[in-house]
């Protein structure tokens, strides 16, 4: 690894702090574990002592004790270091998985909260990787290396001097106790396996809900769903960590049963040997103390040889995690509320110029929509459609103008208090790993309403689907709606508007991408609608907006042609000209 700057080494040692900062709230299990491994780390040097003690005593003075007494002691001392080691590792992944937890926590906070202009440089799959691959990560990396430094470097102060000694023929004699580890290292495994199961199918649940979030954040933004993702997510994180805690248990005994088999074949072995220097053989106390010291401090010398760069790793894995949990949130400076809107709409000279780009997106907009009242906005790519809804739905802000709604300038609204009245139905449909009533309901605070489920899905021309499906609207539509057809999908989306109940809808190119018939059902849900809601349509497909009540034609930010089908056909101007190319076409 290339060797830190010294601004990196401050920056690693700011994260290092955080870190700490995380596990505060559980120092409690963090002393418990350092109390726990001292424990056992102190059962180290008795080991070997009490060979020698045992073996001499047994050659050179004969046995004054059962020889049964012998095994079980020496098992004994191996089962209760063992003991010490694994409370101490339960002890130490407690307090691992709560800051993990509490880290993810606080990374999915910031990703639902974010400012817009994050999901512009940030794509789903780092979303991921950043909350839940990157804390676990970095805090099981750094809690190892702590477990290790403690453990291990005790445990070595008591045992370097029985590093002078060696014997490969006792040490191969150990392995006369594997076929009995053999068996246990199967059983688990078992358990490691049915267990790791769980937690990969859990962490691939969690990676969806992330998935959708980062995928779906204008949804969630609209629907003002931010607390509902975080219960979700949180459930699931929960989960998760429960998971990562058995499998973590279940590894921590694979230390104590090894030792503890490896301790039964030198216990034959030192049986074997104080029997025969009973019988006269020469004493073998001191040799087969060094031995068993030397076999007890390979472990730890291999831990402790390198841990800067694993902590290294960890603390920049850590960094890049911190900077989603440091993003700047979305600004809602808004103090008002409207709990009831009529649906009345006006740009005022609105200009929205984004960063580096050469020209503004919007250019003193004019526009005023009335309640009830059905406009179409069309126009080439990058004429400005897009930006008219980002910045109706503040996820965009103008750099000049204002925008009302219900003659109330809409940056004076909270956020949630705005987009509630808002229903967005777009080409892009976004749905969530669920079942079709849940995407229906989506974020409802009241739950779901099975009644109400249904009957927006007979609206959206869904219903004799989803009624024929195996467990009906409780079936699960899969990532992001795979299990259903493009019209199926839109017309899932069109039901989850319809459930909401918004004074403003919003179709953005909602049938570009589909057939005829699924653009008629979509189509016949507009007509319905009409007048009884304030409705924008975006549309590059100029047939299905001919009945609109107005038609604004946009082009560099602004609006150069207004009016019904009609008369924009009479003006025989931009509007007409791409009427009949498309005809043509």
């Amino acid at each position: 690894m290339a060797q830190t700057t010294p601004e990196q080494n401050l920056q690693l040692k700011d994260t290092g702090r955080k870190i700490l900062a995380y596990g505060k709230p559980h120092w409690k299990m963090f002393v418990s574990s350092f109390l726990l491994f001292t424990l056992g780390a102190a059962v180290e040097p008795v080991i070997p002592a009490l060979f020698k003690k045992l073996i001499d005593s047994g050659f050179k003075e004969g046995l004054n004790y059962p020889l049964w007494l012998v095994p079980v002691v020496i098992i004994g001392l191996f089962l209760v270091r063992g003991l010490f080691n694994f409370a101490g590792n339960y002890a130490m992944s407690h307090s691992i998985t709560n800051v993990v937890l509490s880290l993810r926590r606080d990374l999915m906070r910031g990703l639902l909260r974010a400012d817009a202009k994050l999901f512009n440089n940030i794509s789903p799959g780092l979303a991921v990787t950043k909350i839940i691959n990157d804390p676990q990560f970095a805090s099981q990396t750094l809690g190892s290396v702590l477990i290790s430094v403690i453990k291990d470097s005790m445990s070595l102060v008591f045992l370097l001097g029985y590093l002078l000694y060696l014997n490969w023929q006792l040490t191969l004699l150990s392995f006369i106790s594997m076929p009995l580890l053999g068996v246990l290292l199967k059983q688990v495994q078992r358990r490691l396996s049915r267990v790791g199961q769980s937690q990969y199918e859990s962490q691939q649940r969690l990676v969806n809900t992330v998935d959708d979030n980062a995928r779906a954040w204008r949804v969630v933004r609209t629907f003002d769903a931010a607390d509902f993702e975080l219960k979700r997510f949180d459930k699931e994180a929960n989960t998760l960590r429960r998971m990562v805690l058995k499998t973590t248990v279940t590894s921590s005994l694979i230390t104590p049963l090894t030792q503890v088999v490896a301790a039964i074949g030198v216990s034959i072995i030192i049986t074997l040997a104080i029997y025969q220097a009973s019988q006269g053989s020469t004493t073998i106390g001191e040799f087969v103390s060094f031995i068993t010291a030397l076999l007890m401090t390979i472990s730890p010398m291999r831990h402790l040889t390198d841990v800067y760069q694993p902590v290294t790793g960890a603390l920049i894995t850590a960094r890049g995690a911190f900077e989603l949990v440091n993003a700047p949130i979305e600004p809602d400076n808004g103090s008002r509320d409207m709990p009831v809107s009529r649906g009345d709409i006006e740009f005022r000279d609105v200009t929205v110029h984004y960063e580096g780009a050469a020209k503004p997106s919007l250019d003193g907009l004019q526009l005023h929509i009335q309640p009830g009242q059905t406009v179409a906005l069309v126009g080439a790519s990058g004429a400005g459609k897009t930006t008219v809804i980002n910045t109706l739905l503040r996820f965009s802000h103008p750099a000049a103008g204002d925008i009302l709604l219900d003659g109330v300038p809409i940056e004076e609204l909270k956020l949630a208090s705005l987009r509630r009245h808002f229903a967005v139905v777009s080409q892009d449909i976004v749905l969530f790993d669920g079942s079709v009533a849940a995407n229906v309901a989506y974020a409802s605070p009241q739950g779901v309403d099975r009644a109400k489920v249904e009957q927006c899905l007979r609206a959206a021309n869904l219903w004799s689907h989803v009624s024929a499906m195996a467990q009906g609207m409780d079936t699960g539509i899969g990532t992001n709606g795979g299990m259903l057809s493009g019209g199926q999908r839109q017309r899932l989306a069109i039901a989850r508007a319809l459930y909401r109940d918004a004074a403003i809808w919003i179709f953005d190119e909602a049938t570009s991408a589909l057939d005829s018939e699924s653009e008629a059902v979509v189509q016949r849900s507009i007509e319905e609608l009409r007048h009884a809601k304030t409705l924008i349509l975006i549309a590059h497909r100029l047939s299905t907006i001919k009945n609109a009540d107005v038609i604004c034609v946009m082009s560099e930010g602004r609006i150069v042609e207004q009016g019904t089908h009609s008369e924009l056909m009479g003006l025989n101007g931009l509007y007409a000209g791409m009427v009949r190319i498309q005809a043509a076409d």
